[in-house]
Order: C-alpha cells, then structure tokens, then sequence
C-alpha cells in the first residue's frame, strides 16, 4: 500500500481502489506543474464525504481546503463523478454475471393524497385568529 506522510484514515482509498479510478481522470495539459497527489485529493474529498464535515474543519494533516475544493468543483463540472459511478456500476453487473446495463426501468411513484375538505388547513401564526372581513356591498 502507498505511504503518506501522515496518519491513514479509514476513508483511505485502496492501492486496488485507486487502480480502477485513475484511468478515468483527465486533467488539462500545460500550467504549471501539479504538487499536491491526486490520490491524495481523493481521499480528502471521501473523508469529507463519508464524516460530513464542513471543508474548513478538515484535518491539518491534509492538503489545503481550496486546493481540494477546486478540485471536487472541477470533477463535478467535467462530469468525472458520474463517469466513475458508471464505470463502478459496470463492473460490479459485470462480476455478478450480469450485462453492463440494465435491460429494465422501473419507475415508482406513490400517489399524493388530498384533504377531503378544499381550502386552508393548519394554523399560520402571524394571520390574526377570529377576525373576519366586513361584507362589501
């Protein structure tokens, strides 16, 4: 497994995890030279994901809040995140036996039930309570 200099989170990805998602990643070329690991962007991004923490309150041992913000908002804008949920998909249907795609949808949808009276139901606090409008003639 790779080291890094600091501790290993659950959150981690895995040398064989990291296999099947590199391949998807494209970054532009030119600009100057990346340092911070992209492997290691991951691994913020799945920390932040799976403890729900805000991203400024992310541990000091990882690379800087903004760096990996523009990251995650750049995979999200490219469209990488779908692309790996796909190819995730596809091979699990694969190693189940199973084709790359579903051959069957179904939607569901569960009927809304209406008030057997029409008209205003519930309280509003801030309309007065008892007051009726004078008739117009």
């Amino acid at each position: 497994m790779t080291t890094f200099p600091r501790q290993s989170y659950a959150t981690d990805l895995s040398d064989e995890q990291w296999e099947l998602i590199f391949p998807l990643i494209v970054l532009p070329t030119g600009g100057a030279p990346r340092t911070t690991d992209l492997r290691e962007i991951f691994n913020v991004i799945y920390y932040q994901l799976r403890t729900g923490c805000q991203w400024r309150l992310l541990p000091h041992d990882f690379p800087p809040e903004g760096t990996v913000r523009w990251y995650f908002h750049r995979f999200k804008r490219s469209g990488l995140w779908e692309k790996i949920n796909d190819h995730l998909r596809r091979a699990v249907r694969v190693q189940a036996g199973r084709g790359e795609e579903p051959s069957l949808g179904i939607i569901d949808s569960q009927p809304v039930k209406g008030t057997r009276t029409s008209g205003e139901s519930g309280y509003d606090a801030g309309k007065k309570q008892g007051y009726q409008a004078p008739f117009s003639r």
